[in-house]
């Protein structure tokens, strides 16, 4: 697996999605790929209420 570049949906950034995530995705079940950078996802969460600093 290679990295790939993805385009965040909300920022229109482009981000890295890595092959360790691509591999953490899989193992998970996940079908679909991220569709937002991470500091945008990070920014949702914390609208939502959900967000906790790493």
């Amino acid at each position: 697996m290679e990295d790939r570049t993805l385009v965040c949906q909300d920022c229109g950034m482009d981000f890295i999605f890595t092959a360790g995530e691509q591999e953490f995705y899989k193992e998970k079940g996940f079908d679909n790929e991220p569709k937002r950078c991470k500091e945008c996802r990070d920014r949702k969460k914390r609208d939502r209420g959900q967000y906790r600093p790493e």
